[in-house]
């Protein structure tokens, strides 16, 4: 089989969080940028807002094995090394080697006489 690459988002909620673990999430928040910082990468990101209610997490994978099965223990363990319980993890998978690029379609071709 074929190596693809995945684009896996994987989603859920955080679980019984102390307050202590509140603080901790809320100060990873500071200095974080959306834009830059919570993109699809081979390193992962988790990203999450103020709430702490739900969170999600961006990887790519370049794999044969099952990206979903994958993409959900990658964020379990990014959950994991901050200490937190979390529930509901759900992944959705993209293969980027499937997508259909969408080309600008010509209204018509323009010919030149000279």
């Amino acid at each position: 089989m074929a190596e693809h690459t995945y684009r896996v988002l994987v989603r859920g909620r955080f679980a019984d969080l102390t307050d202590d673990q509140r603080v901790t999430l809320r100060d990873r928040l500071k200095g974080f940028d959306f834009l830059r910082d919570a993109g699809f990468s081979e390193e992962g990101a988790l990203t999450y807002d103020e709430k702490l209610d739900f969170f999600s997490y961006r990887v790519i994978l370049s794999a044969a094995e099952k990206p979903d099965e994958a993409g959900l223990r990658r964020a379990a363990t990014a959950l994991d090394s901050l200490g937190v319980d979390f529930q509901g993890l759900k992944a959705k998978v993209t293969d980027m080697d499937e997508m259909k690029v969408n080309r600008p379609k010509r209204l018509g071709s323009v010919r030149h006489h000279g």
